[in-house]
């Protein structure tokens, strides 16, 4: 959904993001007909980035969350 929002208007992904200064600068760029298609292949690659780092924190806080659970000791059986 995000990916179709930043092709449509791109300045509202970014705002969706939390990234506002970066919306309205893309905003000002949509505004022209030429800066409209370098504006969407901007959000474009800033929804995947997001979606990346996204992924990355999951991951992170799963292997965090493993390594804090008790392991059996070898040496005690």
């Amino acid at each position: 959904m995000r990916y179709l929002i930043a092709i449509l208007l791109p300045w509202i992904a970014f705002f969706t993001m939390g990234k506002i200064g970066q919306g309205f600068l893309c905003l000002l760029l949509q505004i022209t007909i030429i800066g409209w298609l370098p504006a969407a292949i901007w959000a474009c690659v800033s929804v995947a980035g997001y979606h990346a780092d996204k992924r990355t924190d999951r991951i992170v806080n799963s292997m965090g969350q493993r390594s804090q659970q008790p392991v059996a000791d070898p040496h005690r059986i």
